[in-house]
Parts: structure tokens; sequence; C-alpha cells
């Protein structure tokens, strides 16, 4: 039987990401509680460095590596925020880090990884190139591979962000990690809602995780439901950062830890976000607006209830909208 991250390994990643990472706020919107029914609590990563939750995975791995590990260098394959995130992350502790990306990654990321300065190799976008391209990398370089979320060091590092949240009060009086009804988390690889999932369990009280996908990509939806890994059948959905499947760890994770998924349609998540920058003006996108366009459609009941949603990220590709 697989070892997952315990609550012990959490706490030491939240105590090794706090140093590093932004404390991102918790907004919330009249709009939106109105149109819901329901108190939500946006926990906006899209303020995090790298503008995306990924940095807590990627510095929490980085910083785990060892004196030998570290000389090597990293090395990753990502369409684009862990991308950044590992970039980011290698350049803080001064070590080399080379990212696969795919020829279709949206040039706002591929300019920001080489801002970090990481050395870019781009494939096809398949996961079979992506995968083969990092091989050969690995091979040359002896590099640490960071997976985007299958790592454990990955998934205890995501899971910073609902750690953070359960510190922060959001009112006078209010402390929602002891109140929160539901956390609602895009799933992609995974990694996020893995890490969400399991700091709830630890450090909540009665929390209830839900993730959300879009239809268009819904491999882990019918693996939930499924109960057998299902891979990504050629996903066409603009939320470009949940594309990628599960893995052997994030799967089992999910199966045990989470309450359920949802699927989400295309015009719904463009909607969302449109939404979000009309009404709370802040950038999201649109893997972040994909929880948000779950409750907007009553994917999930939200009603009385109190709801944090996680706004995954926020690098968009301003010449690309979807509206």
């Amino acid at each position: 039987m697989k070892s997952f991250p315990d609550r012990e390994t959490l706490q030491a990643a939240f105590d090794r990401v706090r140093a590093y990472a932004h404390e991102t706020p918790v907004l919330t919107s009249e709009t939106f509680d109105r149109i819901t029914g329901g108190k939500l609590y946006f926990k906006c990563e899209n303020f995090q460095k790298g503008g995306a939750f990924k940095f807590r995975g990627a510095v929490n791995s980085v910083l785990s590596l060892t004196d030998e590990e570290s000389a090597r260098g990293v090395a990753t394959h990502s369409s684009g925020n862990h991308a950044q995130a590992v970039a980011l992350a290698a350049r803080m502790k001064n070590i080399p880090a080379t990212i696969v990306m795919p020829e279709n990654a949206p040039q706002v990321k591929v300019n920001a990884v080489k801002g970090y300065g990481a050395r870019v190799i781009f494939c096809p976008p398949t996961l079979k190139d992506r995968e083969e391209t990092l091989e050969k990398v690995i091979s040359e370089t002896g590099a640490e591979f960071i997976h985007p979320s299958n790592d454990l060091r990955v998934i205890a590092g995501q899971g910073t962000a609902t750690m953070e949240l359960l510190h922060t009060r959001t009112g006078a009086d209010e402390e929602p990690g002891r109140k929160i009804d539901l956390v609602l988390s895009p799933v992609g690889g995974g990694g996020l809602l893995s890490g969400t999932a399991l700091a709830a369990r630890y450090f909540g009280s009665g929390i209830r995780v839900i993730g959300c996908e879009p239809a268009r990509a819904d491999d882990a939806y019918r693996s939930f439901y499924g109960g057998t890994l299902v891979l990504p059948d050629h996903p066409d959905t603009i939320a470009d950062g949940l594309k990628t499947s599960l893995g052997s760890n994030t799967f089992p994770i999910i199966r045990e830890n989470v309450d359920a998924i949802v699927l989400v349609e295309e015009d719904e998540i463009a909607e969302a976000m449109r939404l979000v920058w009309e009404r709370m003006k802040i950038v999201i996108e649109p893997s972040a607006a994909v929880p948000v366009a779950a409750v907007l459609n009553g994917k999930v009941d939200v009603k009385g209830r109190k709801v944090v949603i996680i706004i995954s990220g926020g690098n968009v590709d301003l010449g690309k909208l979807p509206w």
C-alpha cells in the first residue's frame, strides 16, 4: 500500500512553504453570495508567486532536495503554471531548471518561464511526447524530476493553500476553518485537489471537498466514479491547465478523501471567468473559473452553506480571452 503524505508531512510542508510563498487573500463578494444563496470565500492563489498555486508544490519540492540532488538541478514537463513555479523555485535556490513545454503552451506562460531563467525545450502537445522529451533531459543532465501533480512533495505543498486558509480569519469573529462546509477545487492532474482533501481531512472539521472539471476533459470524473484510472481522450477545453490526467498517487488520494467531482460546460467556464473579472475586479484564468462555474450553475448546492472556492491561478493570454 502506498504511503501518502500524513499530517506531519503536510505540517512540515506548511512550515517550509510559508517562508517563501505569499499568504494569499481570501475575498468575498456580495454579488456571488446573492446569486448562489451561499456564503462564498475565494482563496485567491492567482495572487501567488508565479501567478498560481503551483508555486507551493514546486517550492516545497525544491527545498526538500538534498545538496547532491540540487547540484544536478531540476526538470519537469508542464503547459505553464507548474513550469513557472519550478523555474521560480529553482532560481530562488540558485539551481538549474529545464522545462519541457508543449508547442501550443500559452505564450504568456512561456515568457514567464524564460524570464525566471529556466531552459525551455518544446515538444509536440501530447503526454507521450512530453514524457519522452523529459526522459532525454533527465538522461543527459541527471536532473531531479518534479512531476506537476503526482509527486508527493508537490501534493503536500499544494495542501498548504487550504492549511493557510484554515489559519485565516475572514471576519471579526469568524474563523472559516472551523465553520466551512465545502471546499471546491479544480481538478486536472489532481495535485491541488489531493492536497486540498488531505489538508481538509487533517486540519478541518467535517469539511466536504468537491473537485470541479470541464466536461470536455472529464477523465478525473470518469476515474472517480468508475473506480479505475482513465486517461484523457483528446481533451478540448479552454481550461488548458486541466487537460492532464490523475496519477498513481493522486487518484487513490482523491478516491479516498474527496466527496464528489462535478462537470461544467465550456460556455459556463467562460461566463464564470468573465463575471469574476467584471464583479470582483480580479484576473483569473479559465481553469480557476471551473469551480466558480460549478457553483453559479447549480452543479454544487451551496445555499445556506459556507463555501471556499480555490482560485487556482491568473495566468491568462490577454490576446486570447474566451469572450
